[in-house]
């Protein structure tokens, strides 16, 4: 236990920071897993990315760079998760 007065311990500081990275990853990674096209063009149609016909010319690079987005942020949230869960700062 700590004084009431006193400041918080770097352990205590390390997680919370953690834990707002994470849901700043989750929130980021649910809205590029809704902008993918599925079988109804779901969320991505209202954005033009499955279309073909987007304002940024062919759909298969932005579907490509959407993909890898979506895989680097996942991988993000993966290795904060295990951070987080082991704690090596502990």
């Amino acid at each position: 236990m700590r004084p009431a007065g006193a400041p918080k311990r770097y352990p205590e500081r390390v997680e919370t920071i953690l834990s707002v990275i994470q849901i700043a990853i989750s929130v980021v990674l649910i809205l590029l897993v809704l902008m993918h096209s599925g079988k109804d063009a779901g969320l991505s149609g209202a954005f033009g990315v499955g279309s073909g016909a987007g304002p940024l010319g062919g759909g298969s690079m932005v579907e490509r760079n959407l993909n890898r987005w979506t895989i680097f942020f996942a991988v993000l949230f993966f290795l904060n998760a295990i951070l987080l869960l082991k704690r090596p700062w502990a």
